[in-house]
């Protein structure tokens, strides 16, 4: 059984509730098809109801099982909106929110807040900015992270890692541009969990540089080192080590000859963390182009609650599988 075919059980066995609150996009309506036909959760449509329906109907789209929450709903806007409003430490009053619910993506983030939702799902329509803000407004940070991230899942069908896998995870290539040693130490905290909650792996995950162990010398090292003191002391639990060079980090006999203490990470990383976004998108371009990597994810990550912004740009298969890893990180927060 390959990755998706083990993340789609695990999705079927414990369905979460998903609000999307882009509908109105036929590729979004689509992939809602797959995931609700599939039984990879229960659908929450949330906007204004007839415009979905009749694009559906256009399209022979089979809504029948799928709940629907009409934003014009006043009855139901109170409720959510008076328990969201007796939670800690909110930022906005009983008018800016209200305002901003004739939005359907922040209805949404206020329904899982509250817990009337387990994921929020969108991206289609709106930027990543615009979903990361508000999701950051309503939903709010993980405690103990301070940054918003991104991970992804890259499978290379030519080269095997240490744990026998084809599989690589990497973060974080979409999110945040320059991390602070701190923040850096949040992306890899974070990615761990993420990825053992998706994958089932135990995470091994290395700090990336142009150094290995103090064989360079800078500030760009600095804080790396710096970063992986912090997630150690935050995080003691998890495998986290560096500074690494990529070869050091995956390739065993590398590891030997570079790494002269002992390590549970180097030489045989399933996790990569990048230092910057420049470097984490050019390699993961690297990746796609030279390895003909097939890619997962960005899934987003250091939210309190699972919230998925896919790309506007994502086919439907690509969607459906955002979709299912939603539900499974989701359900493990359970």
């Amino acid at each position: 059984m390959n990755l998706m075919d083990s993340v789609k059980a695990k999705a079927k066995s414990n369905p979460m509730r998903v609000a999307f609150p882009e509908a109105n996009d036929l590729k979004m309506l689509q992939a809602i098809s797959i995931s609700s036909i599939e039984g990879y959760c229960t659908v929450y449509i949330i906007g204004h109801i007839d415009e979905v329906k009749k694009i559906c109907e256009e399209n022979n789209i089979d809504y029948s099982k799928w709940k629907f929450v009409d934003i014009t709903d006043e009855i139901y806007t109170e409720k959510i909106l008076k328990k969201y409003l007796t939670l800690p430490n909110i930022i906005f009053g009983e008018k800016s929110l209200r305002r901003r619910m004739n939005d359907p993506l922040y209805y949404a983030l206020v329904m899982e807040a509250v817990d009337e939702i387990d994921v929020t799902f969108g991206g289609i329509s709106s930027t990543s900015g615009d979903f990361i803000l508000a999701a950051q407004t309503i939903i709010g940070l993980e405690d103990n992270l301070d940054t918003i991230s991104s991970v992804g899942i890259a499978e290379l069908p030519d080269y095997t890692f240490a744990n026998g896998e084809h599989l690589i995870a990497v973060g974080d290539c979409a999110v945040c541009t320059n991390p602070s040693a701190s923040e850096l130490a949040s992306i890899a905290i974070a990615t761990c969990d993420t990825i053992k909650a998706v994958t089932g792996w135990i995470p091994r995950c290395a700090l990336l540089s142009y150094s290995t162990l103090g064989s360079g010398q800078g500030e760009l090292v600095d804080k790396v080192v710096t970063a992986v003191k912090i997630a150690n002391e935050k995080r003691p639990d998890l495998k986290i080590d560096g500074e690494f060079q990529l070869d050091s980090a995956i390739v065993p006999e590398v590891a030997k000859k570079k790494v002269k203490r002992e390590s549970e990470v180097a030489g045989q990383a399933n996790i990569l963390i990048f230092p910057d976004l420049n470097a984490g998108n050019i390699g993961v371009k690297l990746i796609q182009q030279f390895g003909h990597s097939n890619a997962y994810g960005p899934l987003l990550q250091g939210f309190r609650k699972i919230c998925s912004d896919c790309s506007r740009g994502a086919p439907v298969e690509e969607l459906v599988g955002n979709i299912v890893f939603s539900v499974v990180r989701a359900g493990e927060k359970k």
